[in-house]
């Protein structure tokens, strides 16, 4: 599998999320996606992708792509990520440790913004084309996207 950094536009997704604040564990994040995932069935909405945020330090976001109309409630609110351009590496977490692919793909921005052809990075996200606890598919093309400013 080749790993590599590329920049693309991604669409606006309107998205349930949750929110909250304290120290990362794996436990907390899926619990967290469990939540807004019942959420969403319980509504009869139709998801897509899985996105996990950390806006702030020890801030983290949960949210599932929802399409239908909808209200938030529940601890779960709506919102729209808007489209964007991001850098996006896609790899298996199996096979090429997270660390090494957050550490270039940050050495990489760094660079481009050294070298002007960015303007500003945002905080990173990682998408899932489903539940990666569940699908092994999905976990083995974790992508993670940096939204930059040219």
């Amino acid at each position: 599998m080749t790993v590599d950094f590329e920049f693309k536009k991604t669409p606006s997704y309107r998205v349930a999320s949750i929110v909250w604040k304290g120290k990362w564990s794996d436990a907390s994040v899926h619990a967290h996606f469990l939540q807004v995932q019942k959420w969403a069935a319980g509504r009869k909405l139709k998801t897509g992708k899985w996105f996990f945020r950390e806006p702030n330090e020890h801030t983290f976001e949960t949210a599932i792509e929802i399409r239908g109309r909808a209200r938030g409630g529940g601890g779960v609110r709506l919102k729209t990520y808007p489209a964007a351009t991001v850098v996006s590496v896609q790899f298996d977490p199996d096979e090429f440790s997270p660390r090494i692919v957050y550490h270039g793909i940050y050495d990489f921005l760094r660079w481009r913004k050294k070298e002007r052809e960015i303007r500003s990075v945002g905080a990173y996200r990682e998408v899932y084309d489903g539940d990666p606890w569940k699908d092994a598919r999905a976990f083995s093309r974790t992508a993670v996207q940096v939204v930059v400013r040219k």
